[in-house]
C-alpha cells in the first residue's frame, strides 16, 4: 500500500500513526555501539543512576530513527523520492527502556515543485510521544513528494 502523493497532502492535514514501538535496552545499546555512541548515558546503569535521571535514557539519534520510520506506511512508503531536510530537533523528555515510540505528523507546508514538475515539497511537523502521552521528541522534516502519476489514455487498438 502506498504512502501519501503530493496531491493527497493540504496544511493542516494530521496523520495520527496507529503504529507504536516499545524500545527496548538491546535496542539502545546496539544502535549506540553501531554508531561508536559511547555516551555513558546510554551504556552505563552506574554512571546514568548517578544523574538527574537516575537510569539510562535512550539514545535520541534512535529515538529520531524510529520516529521517522513510524510514519513511513501511512505517509511515504513509495510516494517519496527524498529527505530534503531535518529542522528543529528537540527532546523535551527522554525515552527510557521500555518506553513506547507513538507519532504524530501535522502538515506545515506543501508547494510545487519548480525544477521537477513531476513533484511537490513537503514540510511536516513529527511528534513523538511516549505511552503516556508526554511529547519526548518533535522535529520539523521536509521532503520531496511524487504527484499521484496521471492516468493515461489508451487507443483502441487499430486494425
Amino acid at each position: 500500500m502506498p504512502g501519501k502523493y503530493f496531491d493527497d497532502l493540504s496544511v493542516g492535514l494530521k496523520i495520527q500513526h496507529e503504529l507504536g514501538r516499545t524500545i527496548t535496552e538491546m535496542d539502545n545499546v546496539l544502535f549506540s555501539s553501531m554508531t561508536m555512541n559511547t555516551q555513558p548515558l546510554h551504556l552505563n546503569e552506574d554512571f546514568a543512576s548517578k544523574t538527574e535521571f537516575k537510569q539510562r535514557i535512550v539514545n535520541g539519534i534512535l529515538t529520531l530513527g524510529l520516529l521517522v520510520g513510524i510514519t513511513v506506511g501511512d505517509l511515504t512508503a513509495g510516494t517519496i523520492v527524498a529527505n530534503l531536510g531535518y529542522e528543529h530537533i528537540v527532546h523535551p523528555h527522554p525515552m527510557f527502556h521500555g518506553d513506547t515510540l507513538y507519532v504524530e505528523t501535522e502538515i506545515s507546508s506543501v508547494r510545487e515543485s519548480q525544477s521537477r514538475p513531476e513533484c511537490g515539497i513537503v514540510m511536516m511537523k513529527h511528534v513523538g510521544r511516549n505511552q503516556d502521552g508526554v511529547t519526548c521528541i518533535e522535529v520539523t522534516r521536509t521532503a520531496l513528494f511524487l504527484k499521484r502519476p496521471k492516468k493515461t489514455e489508451t487507443a483502441p487498438p487499430s486494425d
